[in-house]
């Protein structure tokens, strides 16, 4: 199942940090760098947990299914942080099945509904994008 294309969810959000992947070698350093990124984040139980999974199933994805390089860039806007995974494939959309059994793959979608605020995909002439922002806890 695939849900059309919509807007740019995030156009005024700023850029914390990027990485660019070429293999699933390289995941280990996204898994890291966000880790060092989010140290002292007021993200909840677990929140930088899963910020990590997401960002690492979405990369996968991106890098299994789409062209590489795979960007993936950390933003941040007032309350929320968004990690947007982006790869070359302009004619591939996103498949969300939720008929496929746990265990032959194809989590990356269902953790990121699970885990995420909220979450979507767009496309821009160059890269196809898929997006899942995280609240900021307030004190």
């Amino acid at each position: 199942m695939t849900s059309p294309p919509a807007p740019v969810p995030h156009p005024a959000a700023i850029e914390v940090r990027r990485w660019s992947l070429d293999s699933v070698g390289e995941l280990r350093h996204l898994r890291s760098g966000l880790r060092s990124v989010l140290t002292g984040v007021p993200l909840g139980s677990d929140g930088e947990e899963r910020i990590a999974v997401v960002a690492t199933e979405l990369a996968t994805n991106a890098l299994r299914h789409g062209r590489p390089p795979t960007l993936v860039r950390l933003l941040q806007e007032p309350g929320r942080l968004i990690l947007d995974v982006a790869d070359h494939d302009l004619t591939g959309e996103p498949l969300f099945d939720l008929e496929r059994p746990v265990g032959l793959g194809g989590l990356g979608l269902r953790l990121a509904r699970t885990f995420a605020t909220d979450f979507g995909w767009y496309r821009t002439s160059r890269m196809k994008h898929i997006w899942a922002a995280f609240d900021v806890v307030r004190d």
